[in-house]
Formats: structure tokens, sequence, C-alpha cells
């Protein structure tokens, strides 16, 4: 019985060691498929952070290699410039009109008359139209300074012509004939014409323009160095042939032992000839600053002595091929301030001479 007993008392014994063995199995597996269960989650959302931070991280590149490039955001150029009825002007207007628009572009071309005030209205009138450039040649050096910033303030480029302003980065380029070389050279032309001596006047430009100042600095440099030469007038004629002429009558009837007139630009010495030949003296010689047709015309028959041409057909050309490759690329590659030389035009290459364009 005893024996029975026991042998009933080991049974139940194996089978509870058989039950928790089985428990224990149960329990490491339950541990396994939690973790399991636990680290794909795990492993999901890790994978879905990576590639949530990687869109971002790929639009910011994307982003850095597109350059935003200067200009309003229209394809609109526009060419300030002072009257139109000088040609000097004009060809300015005419040449950097069709240059942009053999690139592409649409111009709004038009005048300030030198007005410091109407230009401003022109810049603003550019800013509210988002041009792409301005090209300007400007109705003060002073005056215009403000404007040009305003239109930088903007994203729009201004490309100076003819004309400089007193101040650096705010123009991204001020293209100028090199005055200065040019009027030295025809007055050393007109110091031969005159034989070395005599009495004689001066036309000044507008005082407001930094190129009447220059040109008259670069005559006297030359003249003054002649004892033989007597200044016996100077007056200003503001750039116009109307007024040089009737300040031209005034100086012959208070100085008729003149026999040299010099000029700030061309169309104040054509005013001065017409005068001297309107009074029958045909015998002053007489030079101005520009290349215009009027005083080709005046040299070629003998009413003046010469000119300086100052390719402004060229550097209108330049300010907006500057424009476009500034727009396109984000710099000219140019230094700001660019001095074109002039070429002195006499009697002996007069003929080399049409609109503003010197050929060889």
């Amino acid at each position: 019985m005893k024996k029975k007993m026991l042998g009933v008392l080991l049974s139940a014994a194996m089978v509870m060691t058989m039950l928790a063995g089985c428990g224990g199995g149960s329990s490491d597996s339950g541990d396994t498929a939690e973790q399991e269960a636990t680290e794909a989650p795990a492993e999901d959302e890790t994978g879905d952070a990576e590639e949530a931070t990687e869109t971002p991280a790929e639009e910011e590149d994307a982003a850095a290699d597109t350059e935003v490039l200067p200009g309003g955001g229209s394809n609109i150029i526009y060419v300030i410039t002072p009257s139109h009825s000088n040609p000097f002007f004009k060809t300015e207007a005419d040449t950097a009109t069709a240059k942009a628009k053999e690139l592409g572009y649409e111009v709004k071309a038009s005048s300030h008359d030198d007005d410091a005030t109407k230009q401003s209205e022109l810049f603003d009138g550019a800013i509210a139209d988002k041009a792409a450039a301005i090209i300007c040649d400007n109705a003060g050096a002073d005056a215009t300074v403000e404007a040009v910033q305003k239109a930088r303030d903007a994203g729009i480029p201004t490309f100076l012509i003819d004309r400089e302003i007193n101040a650096d980065g705010v123009a991204i380029s001020q293209i100028v004939a090199n005055n200065y070389q040019g009027a030295k050279a025809i007055a050393e032309a007109w110091v031969e014409d005159m034989g070395e001596e005599g009495k004689y006047a001066e036309l000044l430009g507008k005082e407001s323009d930094t190129n009447a100042g220059v040109r008259s600095s670069a005559f006297h440099e030359v003249i003054d160095q002649y004892d033989t030469f007597e200044m016996v007038a100077q007056q200003t004629a503001n750039w116009e042939q109307t007024e040089a002429y009737d300040k031209t009558e005034t100086i012959l009837q208070s100085n008729p032992e003149i026999t040299g007139i010099v000029c700030g630009n061309d169309t104040m010495a054509v005013g001065a000839a017409e005068a001297c030949k309107a009074n029958n003296r045909t015998d002053i010689k007489i030079i101005g600053v520009d290349g215009s047709d009027e005083a080709a015309a005046k040299i070629k028959a003998g009413e003046m002595t010469g000119t300086a041409l100052q390719q402004c057909a060229l550097i209108a050309e330049m300010a907006v091929e500057q424009a476009d490759q500034y727009l396109k690329e984000g710099s000219t590659g140019l230094d700001e301030k660019q001095l074109v030389d002039c070429v002195a035009i006499t009697a002996d290459n007069v003929d080399n001479l049409k609109t503003f364009v010197y050929s060889e």
C-alpha cells in the first residue's frame, strides 16, 4: 500500500515538473514575441523618422542649388536719358533700346530732361513695373544717388552711362567716356590751330554735371601751359545750342578781338559757330566735345576746328550687355567705374565719323 502511494506521489511530482517546464517555455516565447513586437515598430518609426528628416534636407539642398538672380521680376529694361532732342542723348537711347530688344527684353525709353524730380518719378515707375534693370544717363551727380539706391533696395540694378554719380557701390556699372583724355586731345589740336596764341572765350556746360568741370579742367591743363593765351570770357551755356548762340553774340560784341572759343560740348560749339557765322567771324577757331554729326558738318565746312568723339553708341551697348550678364549671372565681372577713350576728330579724319561711331 505504501509502495502504491509513493508511486502516485512520484507521478504527480513529474506532472508538475513538466507543467512548470511548459509554463517557462511559454513565458520565454511571450517575452521574445513582445520584444519583437516592440522592436519592429521602433525600426519602422526610425525609418519613418529618417525619411521625414531627409525630405526637408533634400529640399534645402535643392534650394541652395537654385541661385536667386537680381532684377525686379519683369522682362522690362528702362532706358532713361536727357532730352532726345539732343542727338547725343537720342543716340544713347536708340542704341540701348535696339541692343536690349536684340537680347530679348521689352524696353521703356523716356527722358528726364535734366530734371532730378522727373528722373526720380521715372525710377519710381521702373520700380512699380518691377523692371529687370535701368540704363540711365543721369540728371545730376548728387541728385541721382537716392533714386539709384531706391532701385537697388528694390532689387533693380542700375547701369549709368555718360555721367557718373558721386557715390560708389550704388550703381552696378558707371560707364563713361574718358572726358579728361578727350578734352585734352582736342585742346591740343585747337592750340595748334590757334598758332599757340590768342584771346579766347569758354562756354561751360551745366554746373551740376561732373563732365562740365572735367572737360574745362582738361582744356586748361593744355592751354594754360602757354603764357600766350588769354581767356577774356567764361560763361555757362548749360549744354544748349540757343543759349550758346546768344552768349557768343554777347561775347563777340564785348570782345571782338577773340580768335578762339572752347566749348564743353558740340551742341554749344555748333551754337557758337552759328553765331560767329552770323557775325561774319568764320576766322574764330572753335572746338567741342561729343562727336555729333552737326559738329562733323561744321568741321567739314571749316567752321570748327574739331571735336572729341565720345563713343556714346558703344557705351550704351556696353551698358545693356553688362545688364544682361548681371541679370543672368549675378555679376558683370568688371569694375563699377569704366572709362572709354575718346577720339579727337579734325578735318583730317572727320570722314570716318557718322552718328557717333568712328570707323577706321
